[in-house]
């Protein structure tokens, strides 16, 4: 997924002539705080609610203030962990995009940026989530995901994270069963920690019952 895909299908940008009170009056019923400034289809800067009110320009254009406008741009091509990092790192609400030509093509917020991760980590998607600690020289993604594929499952999402001067990884996987038994068996089979796991318990029993009726309509043939 890459910023081409994300661009907002609402959101336009300010021209220099906009006061900002104008601005301020699209942050709100955007709900966002900062929003691109544009001259044709070069993009001037970002302006934040934060300068709005800093230089005291309720009743000015903005563009008379584009020297202190924020410099941060992505590029259409970025894919959305670049994106994440930059509005993470920046503390961004909304970051502008260019084409290869530097040309405006709009603005990425971070809402959409949210609805986008949850539909890329499958969180909507049925299934049990395992955690697993691991040394990092023991790291194997293949052999985690043939024990995976080995009980018929399949990994919707997988990510690694790993905390500051430690050899231990947490590797947290989404899965696409909910009955995790089978597979954390043969984890713990071949030797790995599992940390924690989450899973629909109400969805297990709802599998069992299933299961039970259809060995008591068996035994009664």
């Amino acid at each position: 997924m890459i910023a081409q895909d994300l661009l907002s299908k609402v959101i336009p940008p300010l021209r220099l002539t906009d006061n900002g009170q104008k601005a301020l009056d699209w942050m709100e019923i955007f709900r966002i705080s900062h929003l691109p400034v544009v001259y044709g289809k070069r993009l001037i800067g970002l302006i934040s609610e934060d300068i709005i009110y800093d230089l005291n320009i309720i009743n000015k254009p903005v563009g008379v203030y584009s020297d202190h406008l924020l410099s941060p741009h992505i590029y259409t091509h970025q894919h959305i962990f670049e994106i994440i990092s930059v509005i993470s790192t920046l503390k961004l609400s909304a970051v502008p995009v260019l084409n290869a030509e530097h040309e405006y093509c709009g603005v990425i917020t971070l809402s959409d940026l949210s609805k986008a991760f949850v539909d890329l980590i499958a969180v909507h998607d049925p299934g049990g989530i395992i955690v697993l600690e691991i040394n990092a020289i023991d790291y194997s993604l293949s052999q985690i995901a043939q024990i995976v594929e080995g009980n018929d499952a399949k990994i919707l999402s997988f990510y690694v994270s790993q905390e500051t001067d430690s050899n231990q990884m947490n590797v947290t996987l989404k899965v696409n069963v909910v009955d995790l038994s089978a597979i954390i068996q043969t984890f713990v089979r071949y030797d790995y920690n599992i940390k924690s796991v989450y899973q629909d318990h109400s969805i297990i029993r709802d599998l069992y019952d299933d299961r039970f009726d259809q060995f008591m309509r068996y035994l009664n043939m």
